[in-house]
């Protein structure tokens, strides 16, 4: 079900069976080849690496450019999952696929369908929320309590409203909200409330889907990650 524009929820449909064991095979997996390399992503239990106190994320899009500096102190998990993703290369090439004028910005659906799979049941158990959801916050969109996994938003307005609902913000634009203000919207909000891009099909089809019937949504080219100081 999609969420009303008031509330971040994700979707994360359980699109994949016997045929995850044969694809983890062609990839490398637990199955193929041991000389063959393995994408780090297919592993998600292995990606646990704790983040720095202080850390920037620094994101290339069609865009232009943006930085995000997370603080771990606010939301530690969100932070260390963020870090992990980032640095294992899971926000390259992704679409920024949900972006509502006056709301915020959603994205996190990989564009590959196999590793989009392997991260949909990689729930974190919730932070406190201990900063408040204002302009130019992110955080980790959820499907109710410990569901975050991969998708995060960028707050476009004061949206202190989330707080109860148990969104905790790891971190905040600190360059480049020109640039997150100017992501492509006029593909608005997904079904029902708009006919944007629909979360189900974006998670079994990756970026076959949103390029073939949302091509001028703004693209991720590629993030990095430095620790601060």
């Amino acid at each position: 079900m999609r969420p009303p524009t008031d509330r971040l929820l994700t979707h994360r449909p359980h699109l994949m069976s016997a045929l995850t064991v044969a694809a983890l095979s062609a990839c490398g997996g637990a199955t193929g080849d041991a000389d063959q390399p393995r994408d780090p992503l297919l592993y998600p239990k292995r990606l646990t690496a704790v983040a720095p106190d202080v850390y920037r994320a620094y994101f290339e899009t069609t865009a232009g450019d943006f930085t995000i500096e997370v603080h771990r102190a606010w939301a530690p998990r969100g932070a260390d999952r963020f870090y992990n993703l980032v640095a294992n290369g899971y926000y390259d090439d992704t679409r920024i696929y949900r972006v509502v004028d006056g709301f915020m910005a959603q994205w996190g659906i990989h564009g590959t369908p196999l590793i989009d799979f392997q991260w949909q049941d990689e729930y974190l158990t919730d932070d406190p929320v201990a900063q408040s959801n204002t302009r130019g916050r992110v955080a980790f969109a959820k499907a109710g309590p410990h569901t975050r996994t991969t998708e995060i938003f960028i707050s476009y307005k004061d949206n202190s409203s989330l707080d109860a609902q148990g969104f905790p913000p790891f971190g905040e634009i600190v360059e480049g909200m020109d640039v997150v203000d100017s992501f492509h919207s006029e593909y608005g909000d997904g079904p029902p409330r708009g006919s944007g891009p629909y979360q189900a099909q974006a998670h079994a089809t990756g970026n076959v889907y949103f390029d073939a019937e949302f091509p001028n949504l703004t693209r991720v080219i590629r993030a990095t990650v430095e620790p601060v100081g």
